[in-house]
């Protein structure tokens, strides 16, 4: 039979339902039980049945039915190269703040996609707008309690909204909220601040009118616009100045008191950078309430910092690194709050390694995250004749740079050790040469990691690594 739509096969687990049953990498899942497949959901609810009758197209193009002998609700072990089947849901929107439209040209294609996939949202924590969904979408949303969803709400002021995101669906986004909420779908709410828009009386009301709605609105996370040198042709934003920061932090340390006191907890959050640019200190751990959005840059630093010290705790005084002087290579933001800590490091172990503040020329100087350097960039500014640890977040799932360098041409140029850091444990325990603490994974869906820019939805995106 022939399947309105095909999975790509990338990998079958060893010893699972799918090997046994004959299936292989490089075919194409078509069917199961007849019913054509829009995505790794639509697989998830077919399969859920003993025996499942599987309609697979294999690498010679012919299609075979293939039974499945498995236990129900046991997996089938199958992974695909994409989670949907039938495109991606492309964003409707022209947002003036837009990441993707002040994208550098000339990249590949996947950096230029703006995706707005409820699908994408709910199973890798993607952002949508929900300016395209269908009652259709809405039923199937509500059909299998796709909960929590991750909703890019920006202003919950209509006219507000509409202006920023030139949809004239926008503007609907608190009854799209209510339906959802009135089948108890919960949200995470994220609002993407640009000065003279939707900070100052449109913050407050947007606060005001998601926190009214915490038993579903989960979080609130406000993170400050991004602008690269790419400018023609777009809306002429400005980015926050000191000042404006260090209002924002103070408005939202007095919402995040007066949320403690009634909910329980902080339920907004500001993106790092807002303490950064204010040269204020930013929450204790407690006050993010156990990272909800982190992979939104929202307590990112005060993260890798609780890490880090928890590291530092374990390891003694007494060790001697084998190497002295790695370079780590990290946005000017980070720079400024990770040097302390590595110069008490240094002090420690009589080492002299170094926080390397890379300035991003590729996508401009005012884009200072560690997540958007570039390959060319950091090769350019490294100091010469040391070993280098990268942090993870300027690699993609392929090991490859912003600017398409592979991990290997990386290493080619360069010309000597290069590692690999993800997260303030494992660069600890690389600058001891210590093995890292074994720890239990377990991936969700077989998804990837998650990479995300601030307010933006494309997996090919990387946020900061502090």
């Amino acid at each position: 039979m022939e399947a309105s739509w095909e999975g790509k096969i990338s990998s079958v687990r060893k010893h699972s339902a799918a090997e046994t049953a004959g299936i292989h990498a490089g075919e194409s899942l078509c069917a199961i039980n007849g019913m054509p497949l829009r995505d790794i959901l639509d697989v998830s609810f077919a399969a859920a049945d003993f025996e499942p009758v599987l309609s697979v197209r294999g690498r010679d193009g012919s299609i075979r039915e293939v039974t499945v002998p498995k236990e129900i609700d046991e997996e089938l072990g199958l992974s695909f190269e994409s989670a949907v089947f039938d495109k991606v849901r492309l964003c409707h929107n022209k947002c003036v703040f837009c990441f993707v439209d002040r994208m550098i040209p000339g990249l590949r294609k996947g950096l230029y996609v703006r995706d707005d996939d409820y699908r994408l949202s709910f199973l890798y924590g993607n952002f949508v707008t929900l300016t395209n969904l269908t009652d259709n979408d809405f039923d199937r949303i509500i059909r299998n309690h796709m909960s929590p969803l991750y909703v890019s709400v920006h202003a919950t002021d209509p006219q507000v909204r509409q202006a920023m995101m030139k949809n004239v669906h926008s503007g609907e986004i608190m009854e799209k909220l209510h339906r959802l909420f009135a089948a108890g779908i919960h949200i995470h709410a994220q609002i993407v601040c640009c000065p003279g828009w939707n900070d100052g009386v449109v913050l407050e009301k947007s606060y005001r009118d998601l926190v009214a709605l915490a038993d579903f609105v989960e979080d609130m996370a406000v993170v400050p616009v991004g602008i690269t040198k790419n400018k023609q042709g777009l809306p002429d934003l400005r980015l926050f100045t000191k000042e404006d920061a260090a209002v924002v932090v103070r408005t939202v340390t007095r919402w995040q008191e007066e949320c403690r006191r009634k909910l329980g907890r902080s339920f907004v959050y500001l993106g790092d950078e807002f303490y950064i640019l204010a040269n204020q200190e930013m929450p204790p751990v407690t006050w993010y309430d156990g990272f909800p959005q982190l992979e939104n840059g929202i307590g990112l630093t005060r993260n890798f910092l609780s890490e880090w010290d928890m590291a530092s705790q374990r390891h003694r005084v007494d060790l001697h690194p084998a190497h002295h002087n790695y370079a780590i290579p990290v946005g000017v933001s980070a720079a400024t709050l990770l040097q302390p800590v590595m110069h008490e490091f240094n002090a420690r172990y009589h080492t002299n390694n170094r926080i390397v503040p890379v300035i991003n020329d590729f996508f401009g100087h005012t884009v200072n995250v560690t997540g958007l350097l570039t390959g060319t960039d950091i090769l350019a500014q490294l100091p010469e004749e040391v070993p280098v640890i990268l942090p993870s977040v300027v690699l993609n799932q392929d090991n490859l740079f912003l600017d398409d360098m592979t991990l290997k041409d990386f290493i080619r140029r360069r010309g000597n050790e290069v590692r690999i850091a993800r997260g303030a444990a494992e660069l600890y325990n690389l600058l001891l040469e210590q093995p890292l603490p074994h720890k239990n994974t377990t991936a969700r869906n077989s998804v990837p990691d998650r990479k995300s820019v601030t307010g933006r939805n494309n997996t090919e995106y990387v946020k900061q690594f502090s």
